[in-house]
């Protein structure tokens, strides 16, 4: 059976961007340079004929990769998602309960998560941790520099 890949809509369309990127953009470009490098003479010493054909192979295994996710994705419609408990797709505003500090992140898919923009992976620990629980309780969660604490302040959907 095919293991289905959670992820919002916006996470689907990132990867719908890319594929198109590097289908209609990067593929041509890279075949111009194999063939422009190629014109020069001697393959066997060429170098840049063979860092054209590496950069060929890079892309097409992303390509390849995209088009698996894009195939097994399971789109989440985030908008239509309610509710006080915390499961995927959940954005979750966090109280460090030693510093006060708040941090705001987002529950995503692996394929999307991103931590400078705010989403973390469902596999996450700190996900994990949160997955199920709801506003006002605290949850603890083993990160790399030992046990951290957090209050959940709020619940959205968007």
């Amino acid at each position: 059976m095919v293991e289905k890949v959670p992820m919002t809509a916006g996470g689907y369309a990132a990867l719908e961007v890319e594929l198109k990127q590097r289908q209609s953009v990067d593929r041509p470009r890279i075949i111009e340079h194999i063939a422009e490098a190629r014109s020069h003479g001697d393959l066997s010493e060429n170098a840049e004929y063979h860092a054209a054909k590496e950069e060929q192979s890079h892309n097409e295994g992303r390509i390849a990769e995209l088009e698996d996710k894009l195939a097994r994705a399971d789109v989440i419609d985030v908008a239509k998602l309610s509710g006080d408990t915390i499961k995927f797709g959940a954005t979750v505003t966090l109280i460090d309960e030693d510093t006060e500090k708040k941090t705001v992140w987002q529950i995503v898919g692996e394929v999307e998560a991103d931590a400078k923009k705010g989403k973390i992976s469902i596999t996450s620990p700190l996900a994990r941790a949160l997955i199920g629980k709801k506003m006002g309780t605290s949850v603890e969660v083993m990160a790399p520099g030992g046990a951290k604490s957090y209050e959940i302040e709020k619940v959205e959907w968007r």
